[in-house]
């Protein structure tokens, strides 16, 4: 299953990036996705640990299959050589190190998309506790990544 999802990974990556276009595009486009990630992650995080009184199944279903379709969206090919260089809506925090540390790189990539395919399936079926547990692993998956391959702002 873990070579499905890699293999998966690295031909979106392919030919998403030969489908992104400009440098600049592919920053922008990367930076709006990731934004939207963290849009729905606030709303997952505001009603399972924030404020769990305000809880709606409904909605938490929603920004967790949100953040599912992201990830599996082909993120990868917004990744293309040069992107840690530039600017898109504003300079790109991409580290050098992530083309440095390939296999790093696409091991996060997959671990995004493993957390995030199971936060989906939790927030149909499993109580806010499973919810809140599932969403610090997917979390964990993101400061992996950030803390490797994201510059501080």
């Amino acid at each position: 299953m873990k070579n499905k999802l890699l293999l998966t990974l690295v031909m979106g990556a392919a030919s998403a990036a030969a489908l992104a276009g400009p440098i600049e595009d592919q920053i922008r486009f990367r930076q709006s996705a990731y934004s939207f990630v963290g849009w729905n992650c606030a709303k997952i995080k505001n009603q399972v640990i924030d404020h769990p009184e305000t809880y709606n199944k409904d909605q938490v279903i929603a920004a967790a299959s949100a953040i599912a379709a992201t990830a599996n969206s082909g993120l990868g090919g917004l990744f293309g050589p040069g992107t840690d260089k530039g600017t898109g809506w504003k300079p790109t925090r991409l580290k050098a190190e992530f083309f440095q540390q390939s296999d790093d790189a696409k091991n996060a990539g997959v671990t995004f998309i493993t957390e995030a395919n199971a936060l989906a399936k939790v927030a149909e079926i499993g109580s806010v506790d499973d919810i809140k547990a599932q969403f610090g692993k997917l979390g964990e998956a993101c400061k992996g990544c950030h803390d490797k391959f994201r510059a501080k702002e």
